[in-house]
């Protein structure tokens, strides 16, 4: 039951598709639809007049088959060629040949009114009806100008022809978008005529140029001939500069070895100068450097010399001079300090001696011998030495008992020299008493013993 829903469905779609297809119509942008029939009327917002059509244009719109009529009016642009014969103000008659562009208008005034005019018509009569048009509003342009206005200001005639064709044009509901006056001709060479003055005087112009033209060219080519005839002499002058410099050459090529050896010689007199210059100038350093600058150096050393020795001979007899008074100061000086020492020495060494006196008194009068003794003492290598003399002129000794005997003979000469030590006592006692003070000296004896 459910496939037979859908099939039914399907097919009740297709047939409502199809009768769909069949009422509705699209109108092209380039063309109207003119629909007529049962309710096909035009609205007042359109065009300001009930029509017994419809009209649509750019949209679609669904068309009931059997009840109504769908036609289409195309809007595109069209164009005629004209031809018309006709007459100028002058009497003189013209052939013009143009050709016109036009389209029905695009307001749906324009569309209505081609629409009952053109709708059913072909092409051909369409393109008649508007050549006659054309015709006749030419004639009509044409009679009322001249010649010469329509060769020199064809615009003006283009918008002449356009202002009085407007309203037949609206009418028809159609719209010029273009028209060109191609050409203008008549038979009795008036126009050619008109043409003459200007081609004479262009021919004479062109005449009067050419000559101009051709004296040109004559004085340029007599220029170009002195030119070319400048350049032959020219080049036969630098042909035979050229040649005298080849001879010339080819005459130094033979002399180019004597003039060679020349020139190098020359060059070789040149630097022996220039060597010659430069030992000169070498010898010149060198003597100044070896001679004048030693002499210079030898001469300020001998003025520096000679100064310094002045110098030092006066510091040197300042010197003297001041040695002599600084010698003669400290001579007296130490004269001076002398004889003070000498005195001081003289009174300090009899200020010692009167102490000793003393002193040896007092030890004296109270120890005899300890004086004695020191006296003995004192003297003892006096007293030894006098002993030992006594040998001197012994030749030979003969001792006895060995060493025995040598310290036996010299403990006997000692003691020998100790036997006067109560003699001594004696007279130091005798000599104390006279208030003198002994001195013993040890006197050498020449007696052989």
């Amino acid at each position: 039951m459910l496939w037979t829903y859908l099939i039914t469905g399907a097919v009740a779609l297709v047939v409502l598709l199809i009768l769909f297809r069949m009422v509705w119509r699209v109108a092209e942008p380039n063309e109207a639809l003119i629909i007529s029939g049962l309710g096909a009327h035009s609205s007042q917002e359109q065009i300001n007049e009930t029509l017994g059509f419809k009209i649509v244009v750019g949209r679609g719109t669904a068309v009931l088959p059997g009840f109504q009529t769908v036609r289409r009016l195309p809007l595109d642009i069209r164009a005629t060629p004209l031809t018309v014969t006709c007459v100028s103000s002058q009497g003189i008659p013209l052939h013009i040949k143009g050709v016109t562009a036009y389209k029905v208008g695009d307001d749906y005034g324009s569309i209505a009114n081609a629409a009952r005019r053109f709708l059913e018509q072909s092409d051909e009569q369409v393109m008649s009806t508007i050549h006659e048009l054309f015709a006749g509003h030419l004639r009509a342009i044409v009679g009322s100008t001249t010649v010469e206005e329509m060769l020199h200001d064809r615009e003006t005639l283009t918008t002449n022809i356009r202002g009085s064709l407007a309203g037949d044009m609206e009418k028809l509901g159609l719209v010029v978008d273009s028209l060109q006056i191609q050409e203008i001709d008549d038979e009795s060479g008036y126009i050619k005529n008109l043409g003459r003055p200007q081609a004479a005087a262009v021919e004479a112009a062109a005449r009067i140029a050419w000559a101009e033209r051709d004296r040109e060219a004559t004085e340029r080519e007599q220029v170009a001939e002195a030119a070319k005839a400048a350049a032959v002499r020219q080049s036969s002058i630098a042909r035979a500069g050229y040649q005298a410099e080849v001879d010339q050459a080819n005459s130094k090529a033979s002399q180019s070895g004597p003039l060679a050896e020349a020139l190098a010689r020359q060059e070789v007199v040149v630097a022996e100068t220039e060597t010659a210059k430069l030992n000169a100038s070498l010898a010149e350093k060198q003597l100044e450097s070896s001679v004048l600058k030693p002499a210079d150096a030898e001469a300020y050393r001998q003025r520096a010399l000679a100064a310094a020795a002045r110098d030092a001979q006066i510091a040197g007899a300042e010197a003297q001079a001041r040695e002599v008074t600084l010698r003669g100061e400290a001579q007296a000086k130490a004269t001076e300090l002398n004889g003070k020492a000498e005195a001081l020495a003289v009174q300090a060494k009899a200020m010692a001696e009167a102490a000793g006196i003393k002193a040896r008194a007092e030890a004296l009068a109270t120890n005899t011998d300890a004086v004695v003794a020191q006296q003995l003492a004192e003297a003892y290598p006096e007293i030894v030495r006098a002993a030992a003399s006594s040998f001197e002129k012994v030749g030979n000794m003969v001792v006895l008992n060995g060493a025995q005997g040598i310290e036996d003979t010299l403990v006997k000469t000692i003691t020998m020299g100790g036997s006067g030590f109560a003699l001594a006592k004696q007279l130091i006692e005798s000599l104390s008493s006279n208030g003198k003070t002994p001195t013993l000296e040890a006197v050498p004896d020449d007696t052989p013993a």
